[in-house]
């Protein structure tokens, strides 16, 4: 039996969010997370890519922990959704938002897909994820939420997973100042959800940072702003990669992300209070409960 470790170092965690959208993101957070310049990544499950390059994180579960990225708003869905993707295509961020503010989502047919896609993240990396988190935030969606949470709770996942909360504070918001905005209308879209997942029995991040306008210009100050008004566990996202052919076709932020890339591997980004996973490759899912514990 493989020995237990606990989650262990600091108490801020940077995840690069979109692992298989492309074989350019891929390689750029496989490169950042071997040189342990990131804490964590989520993976999408519905993408060409995952069958085949997601076994590769077994080998980074040593160095960072690994995530669902449940999506909703890019390409097909894995499995029949006749009120949201009635041809299968996933409709965009816009779309799904307006359902949800008008209590158009079916909850049972969110948690199918979220229990396929779950599924197809546990038969191609070997092991459960260690958290979960929504493509485009949709996971924190009043309606979607519901079947995340149902879909999740259905597993009897030990430990259990953290969800990310994607809202923050206001106040975290504000002395930040980065795409103030753009955070206020999430955080407005995600209010009651950190609450809800708590209940629900989910261990949940208590700041967060990492929202932008995706200007390549100012991305190195918004990583200078991530860690103000920092939580006990802090969560920022991020989203480097490679611009590639496909990629482009894909994603607004193709710029952005070569920039973020750089700007992590140059830096040394928190320091001492970044956190990192303490386990070998083939060790147990995180124990978020002890990762609060010593965070508070």
């Amino acid at each position: 039996m493989a020995e237990r470790h606990e989650p262990t170092g600091g108490s801020i965690i940077l995840c690069a969010d979109d692992y298989a959208m492309t074989v350019g993101v891929m390689r750029s957070i496989d490169e950042l997370a071997r040189a342990q310049k990131i804490s964590a990544t989520s993976a999408m499950t519905t993408t060409r890519h995952w069958p085949e390059h997601g076994q590769g994180l077994r080998r980074l579960r040593a160095t960072i922990a690994i995530g669902l990225h449940f999506n909703l708003t890019l390409g097909r869905a894995l499995g029949p959704m006749p009120k949201l993707a009635p041809d299968g295509v996933f409709p965009r961020v816009g779309d799904v938002t307006r359902l949800a503010i008008g209590g158009r989502i079916d909850a049972d047919e969110i948690a199918a897909e979220m229990t396929r896609q779950c599924d197809r993240f546990e038969q191609v990396c070997g092991y459960p994820p260690d958290f979960i988190d929504g493509h485009q935030h949709v996971h924190a969606l009043s309606g979607i939420r519901d079947g995340v949470f149902a879909a999740l709770g259905a597993r009897h996942m030990s430990p259990v997973p953290l969800i990310r909360d994607p809202g923050d504070s206001l106040a975290g918001i504000f002395k930040r100042g980065s795409a103030i905005t753009k955070a206020v209308a999430l955080y407005w879209l995600s209010r009651g959800f950190g609450a809800a997942a708590r209940r629900a029995g989910f261990a949940v991040n208590n700041s967060f940072a990492g929202v932008s306008d995706f200007d390549p210009a100012g991305a190195e100050r918004d990583f200078q702003r991530a860690a103000i008004g920092a939580g006990p566990l802090h969560l920022v996202m991020c989203h480097p990669g490679f611009p590639d052919a496909e990629l482009e076709g894909l994603d607004p932020i193709t710029k952005r992300r070569r920039v973020e890339h750089d700007i992590i591997a140059s830096r040394e980004l928190f320091g001492a209070k970044l956190w990192r996973p303490a386990r070998s490759a083939d060790g147990p899912a995180t124990n978020w409960a002890t990762a609060l514990e010593r965070a508070a």
